[in-house]
């Protein structure tokens, strides 16, 4: 069985529906999840608990990386932490007379070319 994995020369990576950086949150996710069933199973947890833990965490895995997939589209997340970077408001402690002279001296240095 072969998978297309690249469309196109300059287009992102897409594999099943999952483009650029959610294709990796699927994978490490998954990884992680492989982690955590083999460590668990090695404390002596009896093996079902593990599997169940392991299929639960697993699909919520996968249900949240298609629905972030979905709702954010390929360029989503680092929109979404851009966002998070910016401040929802700029406070200024400036008096309003130090506007409208720097306004005012900008206005005559145009005039005067």
């Amino acid at each position: 069985m072969q998978y297309k994995i690249n469309k196109g020369i300059g287009r992102t990576v897409e594999f099943k529906g999952l483009k650029a950086q959610y294709l990796f949150i699927f994978a490490g996710g998954l990884l992680s999840i492989l982690l955590l069933v083999m460590i668990l199973y090695m404390l002596g947890l009896p093996p079902y608990l593990c599997l169940s833990i392991g299929i639960i965490a697993a699909s919520i895995i996968i249900w949240k990386t298609f629905a972030l997939n979905a709702k954010f589209g390929e360029h989503g997340l680092m929109k979404i932490a851009a966002k998070r970077r910016h401040p929802e408001y700029i406070i200024s402690r400036k008096p309003i007379q130090s506007y409208l002279r720097n306004y005012q001296k900008s206005v005559r240095n145009e005039k005067s070319k």
